[in-house]
């Protein structure tokens, strides 16, 4: 086997060969792994149902990725009983062992990440370096809550004492059970990262991933059991979310909660978290409607690729994605002119390919949310100056393939300069100064990613101090407002964009799985 040493993130650009090399193969193996039926695992043992629903790919919905079973909430309701027998059990295992054991998990994924990576391919419609950088992240973002806990000492801190008899501790201790509720987008990272923090903070996890990524979530779960994580500690469920998944919600034997997803989902848990009898941690991430800001004194070629990869960059779903751009009036017209070229060379296609960068949305829904937010652009005076159309020629038609696109000509308060789309379409307006960005770009609900190109650091050191946005970048061509990195970029947004003000993959996340117990003890 070729051996690939590149570590590829979201920041990287090109691919050393040999990574390919892997994905070829890694591609044929998954071939053969594909229309399976997997079971739910509660308490280590595999439970299946009277029905099944079909997970099929976007890249051609006549390819079975599996069928999977059609939990609901009689399942979730044992797999958070699973949870609860193993909680004391796991939170009394010593903080080093649960550190080994989640870093055995790390390394598990590694050595399986370009399988990982083709299925998930399969399964979303990512290109390659996206997908195997989500797998890579995964293990990252665990590794990293490891080491936390590692340089804080199991976060046990000796405090100060009244008199020589006394002894004071300050210990973060686990709340019991977690509900890890995923996305699509980053079916890996989204699901096994939060879940890692949980479990090596003392926390037993059921996990409910997205119906239309559920062999992502039967995977992870198969690396966790790989890995050796004890029986009841991680369990998985499938099915919809308006029944298992609101178990979840509902039952009391769950002690926290995280979920990524919509605003309106995470609103309600906040709403339905306040009017519980004993409120417990939601930590949440609710999208963004990022800007990026392109002012007179910008580097464009640098501006136009960094804006390009964040808008259309896994297809615009993500909830980092450039999804508005403010540009200086004195640039305006070259900006758009590169960023239209270098979005017309946008190689699209079967993500499969190791040539192709942008593949389909996810499903029917993000084909119709593409389609209506082109339409009213264009009812209400938008100019397309690149895209604007589904795929319909053979074999795309099969799959939901959408062009790469940029709008024109809207006034700056409409609604597509508003809304979190979560499809690949960016939006122009035009400004005069960097004041009138920056209050352009923080009128919004949403306050996750923000970007800005300029050569001069008082504009930069404007923005940064003025930006309502929890993850901000400068100049960063290869990506605008996206590509955090656990340990580098810690990755939380503001205002409605999240609830705790902690960012994943940064210091002060995995402390959220855990709550403060003083000791006081006299000799």
């Amino acid at each position: 086997m070729t051996q690939a040493t590149q570590r590829i993130t979201y920041a990287t650009m090109a691919a050393d060969p040999n990574i390919h090399v892997e994905f070829d193969a890694a591609i044929e193996r998954v071939k053969g792994m594909l229309g399976r039926t997997y079971p739910m695992y509660i308490n280590g043992e595999a439970v299946t149902t009277a029905d099944q629903f079909d997970d099929r790919s976007p890249i051609d919905t006549r390819i079975l990725i599996g069928r999977f079973q059609q939990g609901g909430r009689e399942h979730a309701r044992q797999a958070v009983a699973a949870a609860r027998a193993a909680a004391p059990a796991w939170s009394a295992t010593p903080w080093k062992e649960r550190v080994r054991i989640l870093k055995t998990l790390c390394d598990t994924i590694r050595k399986h990440q370009y399988d990982l990576a083709a299925m998930m391919i399969y399964e979303v419609g990512k290109n390659r370096l996206e997908c195997l950088g989500d797998v890579v992240e995964t293990a990252d973002l665990i590794e990293y809550y490891c080491d936390e806990f590692e340089r804080n000492n199991g976060y046990l801190k000796p405090m100060d004492s009244l008199g020589p008899d006394e002894n004071n501790y300050s210990v973060l201790r686990p709340y019991g059970v977690f509900a890890v509720i995923s996305p699509f987008n980053f079916p890996f990272a989204l699901a096994g990262g939060p879940a890692g923090a949980a479990m090596v903070a003392g926390n037993t996890v059921v996990f409910k991933p997205a119906s239309d990524t559920a062999l992502m979530g039967v995977k992870l779960t198969e690396m966790a059991q790989e890995a050796g994580l004890p029986r009841g500690v991680f369990n998985f469920i499938t099915g919809p979310g308006r029944t298992a998944g609101q178990e979840l919600i509902d039952n009391s034997g769950i002690d926290g909660i995280v979920f990524t997803g919509s605003m309106e989902v995470g609103m309600n848990l906040l709403k339905d978290n306040g009017a519980r009898a004993i409120p417990r941690p939601v930590i949440i991430e609710m999208g963004g409607k990022n800007p990026a800001i392109i002012t007179s004194k910008a580097d464009l070629d640098k501006a136009s690729d960094g804006v390009y990869r964040s808008a259309f960059g896994a297809q615009g779903q993500k909830c980092s994605a450039c999804s508005r751009i403010y540009v200086s009036k004195e640039v305006r017209q070259k900006f758009v002119d590169l960023l239209v070229e270098k979005t017309k060379k946008i190689r699209m296609g079967n993500p499969l390919e190791k040539d192709v960068w942008m593949g389909p949305v996810v499903n029917e829904g993000g084909l119709k949310t593409f389609e209506d937010a082109v339409a009213r652009a264009k009812k209400d005076g938008g100019k397309i100056l690149a895209g604007g159309n589904r795929i319909m020629t053979e074999p795309f038609n099969h799959g939901y393939f959408v062009e790469p696109t940029i709008i024109d000509g809207l006034p700056k308060q409409h609604a597509l300069f508003k809304e979190e789309l979560f499809v690949p379409i960016t939006v122009i307006g035009d400004v005069v100064t960097l004041d009138e960005a920056i209050d352009l770009a923080n009128d919004t609900e949403y306050g996750l990613t923000a970007g800005i190109f300029s050569e001069d650091d008082k504009e930069i050191e404007h923005f940064f101090n003025r930006i309502e946005a929890g993850v901000t970048y400068a100049n960063r061509r290869s990506g605008a407002t996206t590509g955090a990195w656990p340990g580098i970029n810690p990755f939380g947004g503001w205002k409605a964009s999240g609830a705790t003000g902690r960012g994943t993959g940064g210091p002060w996340y995995v402390q959220q799985f855990m709550r403060e117990q003083s000791r006081v003890h006299i000799k």
